[in-house]
């Protein structure tokens, strides 16, 4: 049986202190569900004290739920002035109400001397005594030792004088921390192994990522006995972040088989991945190990053909095992075997062999050269693929359009849109203001199409994204423009390039809705050839 790894999940306390980040109390309650429905073993849910209401509020709300997860508070040892039993922090830890309480002491003397302002003796004995205070209390207690790794190379013995005293007031598990991140991998493996044969308590790691190898470190300990890792998804977490789980769980079941949350459980992880960066308002990392977009995402022309014929030449592990998908990325770079990965979506049967294989690839490459990517800009490839297979014609053609922009000092800025487009051999010409040019553009086009195209009104904007594409040139540049689509049963990317950033709007916005139209004509298709067999 594969041995049992705890994960103990700081994303709610530690990732929340990343630069940019900041949950509400809604966020890290759903958040709470979902971590305990991924699986994890310990949500730490904050730091209950007096001067943090909002923490207080959660650990009374979060009760509510029936987690199966256990819940942790997170507090420092007491103070040197109080007795435990008058310590507010403690007490607040108590107040908390969670069967599991994470408590952090100093490790470094250092820290105890000079910013403690105590003596090291003193220092042993506020861990002690806060350890055993709330073990008496019905408290498990994880003891946090921060900064062990600094702490012990500035004097070995004193480092482990604490955590014998967190392991003489019972605390369930000793946790090492890379508290600055600055440890490398083989002085840290050193260390643990060294602190092994000195201490009885099962220990745990903890690590920080300034020298970006937090999850190496992580790893490199669970090889040595630890028995519990404490990380942040997506890597939140003070300066450089903390351990990434989403490559630290999926290291320890796929490649170390060693048992965390389960193998079906490491399938969720991508999705929750990217709702995290969603709740945290973040940008989530394309390049993320694992869970990334660009995890599996291939554009090399020889890395595509090695792919489509062993998929393990260029991936170590299968896509879905941690929930992600393969791609393959349309680019000047594409041979043959990427276009046709990309035109079996919709046709089904094509060989590399095929004409229109490389009549496709030589357009993208043209208009690659004229600043377009298709990496993203899915919609506009397969619009461009069935433009030169001459399977799709343009329902709706551009005339002309012509945007205003009035400014009037104390006033909000108006934008006006007039369009003029061509639907079935039909002029319609339509006019639509907006919050600006480009919103203006696109209600205008809207209001020319949507009694002809019902469909489109469907499709919203879910994101849009201008790139300067030669800085050089100024104000004169040529940009270009990203949007992505849904319509709410799926998603799509289109491009426009142009030095005209409302041109280039325009181009990747009527592509949006000319995707729209394919699609919906492509299901009449299929219904039919349904029905007619």
């Amino acid at each position: 049986m594969a041995e049992s790894i705890e994960i103990y999940d700081s994303t709610l306390r530690d990732g929340a202190q990343a630069e940019g980040i900041a949950f509400s109390l809604k966020d890290k309650l759903l958040l709470a569900r979902r971590l305990d429905a991924l699986g994890v073993h310990y949500i730490e849910g904050g730091w209950p004290n007096p001067t943090n209401p909002k923490d207080l509020a959660f650990f009374q709300e979060v009760g509510k739920l029936g987690l199966r997860a256990k819940v942790t508070a997170f507090g420092s040892t007491r103070r040197a002035s109080n007795p435990p039993e008058e310590d507010a922090i403690l007490n607040t830890l108590l107040l908390a109400g969670t069967q599991s309480v994470a408590l952090f002491g100093k490790s470094w003397t250092l820290h105890a001397e000079d910013v403690l302002g105590t003596s090291l003796d003193e220092n042993l004995r506020l861990i002690e005594d806060s350890v055993a205070f709330l073990i008496a209390r019905g408290r498990e207690v994880i003891y946090d030792a921060e900064h062990f790794f600094d702490g012990y190379k500035a004097d070995a013995a004193y480092a482990v004088e604490t955590l014998l005293a967190a392991q003489r007031g019972g605390a369930r598990v000793l946790v090492l921390c890379d508290t600055n991140g600055g440890t490398l991998t083989g002085e840290l493996a050193a260390i643990v192994e060294d602190v092994l044969g000195k201490i009885e308590t099962p220990f745990g790691i903890h690590c920080h990522n300034d020298a970006g190898v937090a999850v190496a470190n992580t790893l490199a300990a669970v090889e040595r006995g630890a028995v519990q890792v404490q990380g942040t998804f997506n890597g939140y977490g003070e300066r450089c972040g903390n351990a990434n789980l989403c490559a630290v769980i999926p290291n320890l079941e796929l490649k170390m088989g060693r048992m965390t949350i389960g193998r079906e459980k490491v399938q969720d992880l991508a999705r929750f991945s990217r709702l995290l960066s969603e709740i945290a308002n973040a940008y989530h990392d394309h390049r993320q190990p694992y869970v990334g977009e660009s995890a599996f995402a291939h554009k090399g022309g020889a890395h595509i053909d090695g792919v489509m014929k062993v998929t393990r030449s260029f991936e170590h592990v299968p896509p879905d095992s941690v929930g992600n998908e393969r791609r393959f990325l349309v680019s000047d770079q594409s041979g043959g075997s990427t276009i046709v990965s990309k035109l079996r979506r919709t046709l089904p049967g094509i060989q590399k062999k095929d004409p229109l294989v490389g009549r496709v690839l030589e357009r993208v490459k043209q208009l690659e050269n004229a600043g377009y990517q298709f990496e993203a800009a899915e919609g506009s490839f397969e619009l461009l693929a069935r433009r030169v297979e001459g399977a799709y014609t343009d329902p709706f053609k551009l005339v002309n359009f012509r945007t205003i922009n009035r400014k009037t000092a104390g006033a909000a800025e108006e934008a006006e849109a007039i369009v003029k487009v061509e639907v079935h051999g039909e002029i319609v010409h339509t006019v639509a203001s907006g919050d600006g040019p480009v919103n203006a553009l696109d209600r205008a086009l809207r209001k020319a199409l949507e009694q002809e195209f019902p469909s489109i009104r469907d499709v919203r904007l879910e994101d849009y994204k201008v790139r300067v594409l030669s800085s050089a040139d100024g104000t004169a540049a040529k940009v270009r423009v990203l949007i992505e689509s849904s319509d709410g049963a799926g998603a799509w990317g289109t491009v426009g390039v142009s030095e005209n950033i409302i041109e280039a709007s325009w181009i990747a916005l009527a592509d949006s809705l000319h995707y729209k139209l394919m699609k919906d004509a492509r299901s009449v298709e299929r219904r039919d050839v349904s029905a007619a067999g």
